[in-house]
């Protein structure tokens, strides 16, 4: 490199980083799919503490039962999220999940309490709850992999086959269980790893950020998060370079299956009990929390940071909602609005960064 090269280059990042600070946040928000919902999360959060302050009475935003019971809510759906999202960005969609998280956590709680497991046994095994959870996580995959063979092998959208699974697995739930509501009490030390609490942090938000940044670290900086955006991005242009997007599409339903599996189990631990219907509409919550957060409905675009933020918005709204006493309607009106609100946003971003 010359003299004259290695000049300019050291001129021109000079000049990027004598940029306004408020420059660099504007182009933080154009580049990265999460932007747009960076910048309502902080505003909804400020707005609320500003409103929990002056209206402490009425507004109890801030106190520490609320922030409790919010942190706990957000948790399974946002395991759930996570699975979903990164189907999503590798182009598919599992409509299943909601069902999968009742079917599973009944089947980890049976597991469980036919091996001793529950904490009344007279003699409470300690490792009959994580054989549940081996077994419902393992279930969870195999059901993904079943999704993905029948979307690709058939060349069906993966929005039918999975609609087809969402029945399917309704069925085998009241087939298995029946309507009646399944009791998990697992002995320790599963009740304190997946259902203990320390202050306001519950053990689910603890596994919910530990998953968040595995799968962060999975997306940027692994090999196979480069084929997910590839895949979901341009199916032939990841063929050309290699990629087979059967495989990935496969590794992806799988994953949405086992964090299914996962959410149900940590949500049934911290609940004590699980109903066979508990699931259901929680597929559609995931995929507008992954909407909301950045995720692009054709694939090829997301992050796990707008997941998270997608996740804890919808959550932080439906919370604003309680505390108002407004009627329950009014949380599928409002996160309905939101996701309209936020891909408009995400479209208007990728148009100005083009």
């Amino acid at each position: 490199m010359s003299l004259s090269q290695s000049d300019h280059i050291r001129k021109a990042v000079a000049v990027y980083e004598a940029r306004p600070f408020a420059t660099k946040i504007a182009d933080w928000i154009r580049d990265r799919p999460e932007g747009g919902i960076a910048v309502m999360f902080v505003f909804v959060q400020l707005a609320c503490i500003i409103a929990g302050l002056l209206f402490p009475e009425s507004f109890r935003y801030l106190l520490q039962a609320n922030i409790t019971v919010t942190l706990k809510s957000i948790a399974p759906l946002g395991l759930m999220a996570l699975g979903v999202g990164v189907l999503m960005i590798a182009g598919e969609y599992d409509l299943s999940v909601g069902a999968q998280y009742s079917f599973l956590s009944i089947v980890a709680a049976s597991i469980c309490n036919s091996l001793g497991g529950d904490i009344q046994a007279d003699h409470p095994s300690a490792l009959a709850p994580f054989i549940g959870l081996f077994a419902a996580l393992g279930i969870g995959a195999l059901i993904g992999c079943m999704n993905a063979a029948i979307t690709l092998k058939f060349n069906i959208p993966s929005f039918i086959t999975t609609l087809g699974a969402m029945l399917l697995w309704k069925g085998a739930t009241l087939l298995y269980h029946g309507t009646t509501s399944q009791r998990f009490k697992p002995s320790e030390p599963f009740a304190t790893i997946f259902g203990g609490e320390l202050s306001v942090i519950h053990a689910s938000i603890i596994w919910f950020a530990i998953f968040a940044v595995l799968f962060y670290f999975l997306l940027q900086h692994h090999r196979l998060g480069n084929h997910f955006y590839a895949v979901g991005g341009n199916r032939s242009a990841a063929i050309a370079i290699g990629i087979n997007p059967n495989r990935t599409k496969t590794i992806a339903f799988a994953l949405a299956g086992f964090m299914a599996a996962f959410s149900g189990v940590v949500a049934a631990t911290r609940v004590g009990s699980i109903q066979p219907g508990g699931g259901l509409g929680m597929e559609l919550q995931a995929i507008a929390a992954c909407v909301i957060g950045g995720v692009a409905l054709t694939g090829g675009r997301g992050s796990i940071l707008g997941i998270v933020l997608g996740t804890a918005l919808v959550f932080t709204i439906q919370d604003v909602l309680l505390l108002l006493r407004a009627p329950g309607f009014y949380f599928d009106m409002f996160v309905g609005v939101l996701i309209v609100i936020a891909v408009i946003m995400n479209t208007a971003v990728r148009r100005t960064k083009s």
